[in-house]
């Protein structure tokens, strides 16, 4: 275990069962670990792999320059395709449900927003995305495990891996079949007699509801396993003494052919993204009030479209904040226009990503601004926490 200068103090009763790592890795586009913590809040993490078209899902419909630049990807501010925020912005209709948490203020949107990265690569920004450095490879470990860490953790991973995010100091005994096809109620038996001599583990896999993860709808296929996936996340998440801080990631997010509009690869991916985000609230009851969803990406896409209908490799695209104490219903940050692009192609990075999950971090779960900014996202400190995330409870 790798000691910080400053941690949180956490006594035996409050550690809720202990720190369990849960990795369910399947055939699925997707990889979900989950992690008990000492509080009471919530926080799952979900990343949208190969790099979300924010102007697609929050649309700028009124900028002077929209029009222009997105030619055949534009979309009309009175058209069915837009769900209007203000007379700026507009949600993708596909995105209907997270328009309904923004409209009862339970979800905000932060437009304009990269991390430190600028280059294109899939690969190192995700790295970058998860190590929480300033450069790939800059770290071996993620920005969510140095959290978990600094709540004195210890875990249990199950799969043959786990997401860099996820990975690091923090104390994970892991165990990989050699063949893990999918996860059925011998798998889970086998995997609780493990810990059968660590009454805070074995209980940590009970409580969270592992042993029916089996009960997955197996019918959903590709990306729409993304729901059952989010449903299966809040049981973890939502029990007395279950896991408290979580990471999800689904792939698809490479739009660079038909991306489209109102329909198309984009819109369908939003729509998946947003019955999974409404199905995980559902599911969590009453501690919605106690959780943040976090939803970020490696980058954003090139403002104009290119010649098969889709979008390039970019910077500036949106994360999303939502949960039922968030101080939602408004953009976060700064909003640059579209007046001027980044290298002429790009929406401009006005805001650091690293803000975002700052705030949420220390407003959230409570994690002191000076382990934030030593260990958890070092060489941060101009980016600020956004303030007043949270509504007081």
């Amino acid at each position: 275990m790798t000691n910080h200068p400053t941690t949180l103090p956490v006594s035996r009763r409050s550690f809720l069962g202990g720190l369990g790592f849960i990795t369910l890795a399947q055939t699925w586009p997707f990889r979900l670990a989950m992690a008990a913590a000492p509080t009471d809040k919530r926080l799952l993490l979900v990343i949208l792999r190969g790099a979300m078209d924010g102007l697609g899902a929050v649309v700028p419909y009124s900028d002077p320059a929209y029009h222009d630049i997105r030619g055949k990807l534009a979309m009309e501010g009175n058209s069915d395709d837009l769900i209007a925020i203000n007379s700026d912005f507009a949600f993708a209709k596909a995105l209907a449900p997270v328009s309904a948490m923004y409209a009862k203020g339970e979800a905000a949107f932060m437009h304009a927003t990269a991390t430190p990265y600028r280059s294109r690569s899939h690969f190192d920004a995700q790295d970058l995305l998860e190590n929480g450095s300033i450069k790939p490879m800059g770290l071996g470990t993620g920005w969510l495990n140095r959290t978990l860490d600094a709540m004195h953790g210890k875990g249990i991973a199950i799969g043959p891996t786990i997401p860099l995010v996820m990975r690091g100091p923090a104390s994970i005994a892991s165990w990989s079949p050699s063949i893990l096809p999918e996860v059925d109620d011998d798998f889970m038996a086998r995997a609780m007699r493990m810990y059968d001599d660590d009454e805070l583990l074995h209980n940590a896999l009970a409580q969270t509801g592992m042993a029916s993860a089996s009960g997955m709808d197996k019918n959903a296929k590709g990306q729409r396993a993304f729901i059952p996936m989010m449903q299966k996340a809040a049981e973890f998440l939502s029990g007395p003494s279950g896991a408290r801080v979580g990471s999800i990631d689904i792939g698809g997010w490479d739009t660079h052919a038909q991306q489209g509009t109102g329909e198309g690869r984009l819109a369908t991916n939003l729509a998946i993204l947003a019955e999974g985000l409404s199905s995980f609230k559902t599911a969590m009851g009453t501690e919605w009030n106690n959780t943040a969803l976090l939803v970020v990406t490696e980058f954003g896409r090139t403002a104009r479209p290119n010649g098969t209908g889709g979008t390039d490799h970019g910077t500036g695209t949106t994360a999303l904040v939502l949960g039922g104490r968030v101080n939602g219903g408004r953009m976060l940050g700064d909003w640059p226009g579209m007046g001027k692009l980044y290298e002429d192609r790009d929406l401009l990075p006005a805001n650091d990503l690293r803000s975002l999950l700052k705030g949420t971090l220390a407003q959230h779960l409570g994690i002191p601004d000076e382990v934030l900014t030593a260990s958890i996202f070092p060489d941060s400190a101009a980016a600020k926490p956004t303030p007043n995330l949270f509504r007081p409870a």
